[in-house]
C-alpha cells in the first residue's frame, strides 16, 4: 500500500486539520477506531495499522517540486489535496494540469469553499477523468478519511493493474510457462472480484446502518408514485409518525407538507437528476405543528427503480434561538438610548423643578400663581418617576440590594395586592417554605409584582384568578445554552399567573419594549413590563412569558439564590434642619440652564458663588481664588476631556481639605467604580429639590 499524500492549500490550517484527520496521534486511534470499522468494513486491527504520510506545500509550484523529488526518490505520491484557490500564483486548475504532465498516475482531490468552477467547467478542463474527486469545505472529517482510504486503494489497484496489462503483453510473446502463470493470475482475478463482491454487499450494510444512526432526519421515497421506502429514527422522531404509518404510504397523501405543489415539483426535479442542496422546507408533524428544515436530495437507484434519498435537518430551533437573541439585543440597544435620554431629562427637571420651589418661597405669591407653581413640581415628580421607569428599563438606576425572604416580602405585600386587583378576582398563593434567601432591591422587586398583577387585573374585567408561586429552582448548563438571557446555578422563581384574555405571538414579541402597550390611549405609559424587565435585568436575573389566547399568561421571575441570612433593619434617623452660611462655593457644570439656577439659589442661602462651565474653566477659577474656596459642586461627566471626578482629584491635591457634592443626570451606576465604592464621596442624584441640596451642602461644610 501506498499511504504517501500531498497536501497543496495556501492556508496553514488546512495543513494541520487534514494531517489531524489523516495522521492520528496514538491516544486518539482507541477512540476512533470502532467508527472507522463501521464506515470501512474493516476490523479496528487493520484501521489502526494504516497511517498516511503527509507532506505540505502553500502553492502550486512547490507541490510541483515535491511530485518531482518523489518521483526521483521512487516513492510517489499516492493522492493530492489541491485547493482551487491559491494566490499569488498557480489556482488549484493549472496546478493539477502540471502534476499530472509529470505524473498522470496521481490521485487527485479539488478542495474548494467556491463556486469557481463548475463540474462541467472541470469536465472541459481535464476530461471525463475518474482521478479527480471534489471536497466541498467547510469538510467533514469521515468524509476526508473516507477519500484518502479510497484514492490510495485506487492507486494501489490502478499500478497493479498496469503491471498486469504488461506482464499480459509479455506473456502473449512468451513460453507456455508464462501462460500458465497467466492463468494463475486469472483464478487470482476471479477471486478478488469475489472479494469485491463481498466488499459491496458490506457496503451497502454499512450504509444502511449509518442511514438508520444518522442524527438527520432522512428518508428513501420513490419517483414513481411517491412512496416511502424507508425512513430513519430522526425522521420518525421529528414528525411524530410510527415507522408503520409511513412505510409504504404516499407521502403526498399524508398530510405531512404544507405545500404539496412545491414538494412533487421537487421530487420531480429530483427526478430528472438533478440535486437539491439545502432549501428551505416546511414539514408537519403528526400533532399539526409546522417545523422548518434545510433539506438536501439526491437521485439513486436500487436495482432498476429509481429513488429519492432526502434529509431534511430541524432548524427551527435554532431559528427560534437566533430570534431570540436578536430581542436581547434590540432590548439592550433600547435600554441605552433610554439611559440617554433619561440624563438629558433630568437636567431640564433640575432646572424647572428648582425654579418653581424658589419661586414658590416667595410669600408674596398669590393664591393662583401659588397653585400652578405646586402643578409644575407634581409635573416635575410624576416625570420624574418616568425617567426612574426608564433608568430601571435600561438597568441603570441606583440599586439598593439587602438580603430578602421572598416569600415575607410577598406575603407584606398581599393586602396590597389584593386591593389593587379588586374583589371580582381571587389571589392565590402557594409558597414553597425554605426558600433561600435573595439579594434585591424591596422597592424593585415590589414594582415588578404589582406591574403584572396591574396587566392581570387588566386582562381579567369579567374575574378570574391570580396566582402568585413561589419556587426554587436549579438551572442547568443545557437550559441556560437554549435560553440566551438564562444562567445556570440556583434560582428563586416567583410565578405570576392569570386566567385573563391571553396574547398572541405578535403582542409576546414586543412585550417588554418600553412604551409598547395594547391599553386605550390614557390608560397605559407601556412602562409596566418594560420597568419590570430592566429590574430584575439588573438583579441578575430574567423573566420568561408564556401565554395563548383565551387561556391566560403566565410570568416566571428567576432571581439568583443567595447563601446569605438575613439581617435585623436599622431604624432611619431624622434628617437634621439645614440653614444657609456664607462660604464661596465653586459650581461646576456644563448645562448652563441648571448651572445659573444652582449658583442663583446658593447665592439666595447667602454663600458666594464662583461658577465655571468645564472642568478646564474651572482649573483657570481656581488658581485666581482656591484660598477662599471652601466646597466643590460639580457635574460628575463634562466635556473637555477634564471629568468632574478627574476635576476634584486635582483640587484636592492642592487643598486636601477641600468639600466635595458631585451631581449627575445619570445613575451612580454608570459612573467610575472606583468612584462608586468610596465612602466619602457626597453624590446628589438630578433632578433635585433646592432644599436637598441646601441640606447637603450644609451638611458638607459642617463636616
Amino acid at each position: 500500500m501506498n499511504h504517501r499524500i500531498l497536501v497543496i492549500d495556501d492556508n496553514a490550517a488546512i495543513h494541520d486539520d487534514i494531517r489531524k484527520i489523516l495522521a492520528r496521534r496514538k491516544a486518539d486511534s482507541a477512540s476512533l477506531e470502532d467508527e472507522e470499522a463501521l464506515l470501512f468494513g474493516e476490523s479496528s486491527e487493520e484501521v489502526a495499522s494504516a497511517a498516511f504520510e503527509i507532506d505540505s506545500a502553500l502553492q502550486g509550484q512547490e507541490g510541483l517540486e515535491l511530485v518531482q523529488k518523489a518521483l526521483k526518490d521512487e516513492r510517489p505520491y499516492a493522492l493530492a489535496f489541491v485547493d482551487v484557490r491559491m494566490p499569488p500564483g498557480w489556482d488549484g486548475v493549472e496546478t493539477i494540469s502540471r502534476l499530472w504532465q509529470v505524473y498522470p498516475e496521481l490521485q487527485v482531490v479539488i478542495c474548494t469553499a467556491y463556486s469557481d468552477y463548475s463540474w462541467d467547467d472541470i469536465t472541459r478542463q481535464f476530461g471525463h477523468c475518474d482521478s479527480v474527486l471534489i471536497l466541498k469545505k467547510p469538510f467533514d472529517n469521515i468524509e476526508v478519511l473516507q477519500m484518502a482510504h479510497a484514492l490510495t486503494k485506487k492507486w494501489v489497484l490502478a499500478q497493479q493493474a498496469k503491471s498486469q496489462l504488461s506482464n499480459l503483453d509479455k506473456m502473449v510473446n512468451a513460453r507456455t510457462e508464462e501462460l500458465q502463470v497467466a492463468n494463475r493470475r486469472l483464478t487470482q482475478e476471479i477471486a478478488e472480484r469475489s472479494q469485491a463482491e463481498n466488499q459491496l454487499r458490506l457496503s451497502e450494510e454499512r450504509f444502511a446502518k449509518a442511514f438508520k444512526s444518522s442524527p438527520v432526519p432522512m428518508s428513501i421515497q420513490t419517483l414513481d408514485n411517491y412512496r416511502y421506502l424507508d425512513v430513519n429514527d430522526s425522521y420518525l422522531e421529528m414528525t411524530g409518525y410510527s415507522r408503520d404509518e409511513l412505510i409504504g404510504k404516499n407521502s403526498l397523501q399524508m398530510n405531512l407538507w404544507p405545500d404539496l405543489a412545491a414538494r412533487k415539483a421537487l421530487l420531480d426535479q429530483i427526478g430528472e437528476g438533478k440535486s437539491v442542496r439545502n432549501i428551505e422546507a416546511k414539514v408537519r408533524t403528526r400533532d399539526g405543528k409546522e417545523k422548518l428544515t434545510l433539506l438536501s436530495a439526491e437521485l439513486t437507484t436500487l436495482g432498476s427503480e429509481r429513488f429519492a434519498l432526502i434529509s431534511e435537518n430541524d432548524i427551527s430551533q435554532r431559528l427560534e434561538l437566533e430570534s431570540q437573541l436578536r430581542q436581547a439585543q434590540k432590548m439592550e440597544a433600547v435600554g441605552h438610548l433610554a439611559a440617554g435620554v433619561a440624563h438629558d431629562f433630568r437636567n431640564i427637571l433640575t432646572v424647572i423643578q428648582g425654579h418653581a420651589c424658589m419661586r414658590l418661597l416667595n410669600p408674596d405669591l398669590d393664591e393662583k400663581t401659588s397653585d400652578s407653581l405646586k402643578q409644575i413640581i407634581e409635573s416635575v415628580e410624576r416625570a420624574s418617576n418616568l425617567t426612574q421607569q426608564l433608568l430601571a428599563f435600561s438597568r441603570k438606576q441606583i440599586m439598593r440590594l439587602e438580603v430578602v425572604d421572598i416569600n415575607k416580602l410577598l406575603r407584606h405585600l398581599s393586602d396590597m395586592l389584593a386591593r389593587l386587583i379588586g374583589e371580582h378576582i381571587t389571589l392565590q398563593y402557594r409558597f414553597t417554605e425554605s426558600l433561600p434567601c435573595c439579594e434585591a432591591d424591596v422597592c424593585g422587586i415590589e414594582q415588578v409584582i404589582l406591574n403584572l398583577a396591574v396587566n392581570a387585573r387588566d386582562a381579567m374585567p369579567q374575574g378570574g384568578i391570580l396566582s402568585v408561586d413561589t419556587n426554587v429552582v436549579q438551572i442547568s448548563p443545557a437550559y441556560a445554552s437554549s435560553h440566551p438571557e438564562a444562567s445556570a446555578g440556583e434560582f428563586v422563581c416567583i410565578t405570576v399567573a392569570d386566567t385573563g384574555c391571553g396574547m398572541n405571538e405578535q403582542t409576546k414579541s414586543r412585550l417588554f419594549e418600553p412604551f409598547f402597550t395594547t391599553k386605550e390611549v390614557g390608560k397605559g405609559t407601556g412602562m409596566g413590563l418594560a420597568t419590570a424587565y430592566g429590574l430584575i435585568k439588573q438583579h441578575n436575573g430574567w423573566i420568561e412569558a408564556e401565554s395563548e389566547v383565551a387561556r391566560g399568561s403566565k410570568f416566571k421571575i428567576y432571581l439568583p439564590a443567595s447563601a446569605k441570612q438575613l439581617k435585623p433593619t436599622a431604624q432611619a434617623q431624622a434628617a437634621p434642619q439645614s440653614s444657609g452660611g456664607s462660604e464661596t462655593i465653586l459650581v461646576v457644570e456644563d448645562e448652563e440652564l441648571v448651572r445659573e439656577f444652582v449658583a442663583s439659589f446658593l447665592r439666595e442661602c447667602g454663600y458666594n458663588v464662583r461658577q465655571a462651565a468645564n472642568g478646564v474653566e474651572a482649573l483657570d477659577v481656581w488658581q485666581r481664588h482656591a484660598s477662599e474656596i471652601d466646597l466643590l459642586v460639580t457635574d460628575v461627566v463634562m466635556p473637555q476631556k477634564v471629568s468632574g471626578i478627574e476635576l476634584a482629584e486635582k483640587l484636592r491635591n492642592d487643598k486636601q481639605q477641600l468639600k466635595v457634592i458631585f451631581t449627575s443626570g445619570y445613575s451612580l451606576e454608570l459612573l467610575d467604580e472606583h468612584f462608586r465604592t468610596r465612602t466619602d464621596s457626597n453624590f446628589l442624584p438630578k433632578p433635585y429639590a433646592p432644599a436637598k441640596l441646601k441640606e447637603l451642602v450644609r451638611t458638607c461644610l459642617d463636616k
